[in-house]
């Protein structure tokens, strides 16, 4: 198993959880870092690595009329101002090829959306940034697709992977997890992160908006860190009815610690099995 230096952390087998954690999408600096500094608060408490997460520009909205961000210029200002304020690496999301480097100037990891982990020329652009790179498995891949995905970022010169299972797409508006997708990828060689909230999401199951079943949250984590992973992704806001994008699957920051209670104990647990 490779392991995965982003900032001071180590992400892969026998390393302590590390929690990719923040609001879907930027929502100006004050809110984003109030929600940043009590998820940063929590991961100390509990002995977790974070890794602040939002998005600058959310490129594949239900709807045109939807908030897809702050964009590149104002939303890379925000991320890095964050980041010193905070002292934790971030991650974002990328949408095309000329946003790796900027990006990459801020960002400690650049993650891939799952609806363009197949994109050959934009795995190319992260990988040669030097960057940690995560890729979101796509909703309509089954989990040995990915060893494809790294290794067009392996041939790219990318040695720093961690590989994300979001759930499958199951009829319409509807999304499941299988389970065995965390030992298929971690096969291939790398840290795997569970994506605790998207793998909840009923995709435009709003018309205009996607929906979700926040409530089913807690029992997948548990579950998939029993099986065994190396992060946690999760989308974590102060109120998620107020927030512009995802709310309705997006864990409430005041229920955070209970919900990362029990999956660090699970974690304890299995990760010396985990090779």
């Amino acid at each position: 198993m490779n392991k995965v230096k982003v900032g001071d952390y180590e992400i892969g087998a026998g390393e302590k959880l590390t929690l990719l954690a923040g609001p879907c999408v930027l929502e100006g600096l004050e809110r984003s870092l109030r929600i940043g500094q009590g998820v940063k608060e929590i991961c100390r408490r509990l002995d977790i690595n974070y890794v602040f997460k939002a998005s600058f520009d959310k490129a594949n909205r239900s709807s045109y009329a939807s908030f897809r961000g702050p964009g590149l210029v104002e939303g890379l200002k925000i991320l890095k101002t964050i980041k010193e304020e905070l002292l934790v690496p971030v991650v974002t999301d990328i949408h095309e090829c000329c946003q790796a480097e900027p990006v990459a100037e801020v960002a400690d990891i650049l993650q891939i959306p799952a609806f363009l982990c197949r994109q050959t020329d934009l795995l190319h652009a992260a990988a040669k940034t030097g960057r940690a790179v995560n890729v979101k498995k796509g909703q309509f891949l089954a989990p040995e697709d990915m060893s494809n995905v790294v290794n067009k970022l392996t041939k790219s010169g990318c040695d720093k992977i961690l590989l994300t299972e979001r759930g499958s797409s199951f009829g319409y508006h509807n999304l499941v997890v299988d389970m065995r997708s965390f030992p298929i990828m971690r096969s291939f060689g790398w840290p795997v992160v569970m994506d605790g909230t998207h793998s909840v999401q009923l995709p435009g199951g709003n018309g205009t908006t996607s929906s979700g079943n926040r409530e089913y949250v807690p029992y997948l984590v548990r579950a998939a860190a029993a099986v065994g992973i190396d992060a946690l992704f999760l989308e974590v806001h102060d109120n998620p009815p107020e927030a512009l994008s995802d709310g309705p699957n997006m864990v409430y920051l005041d229920k955070l610690e209970e919900l990362l209670t029990d999956v660090v104990a699970i974690h304890h647990i299995v990760r010396k099995d985990i090779k």
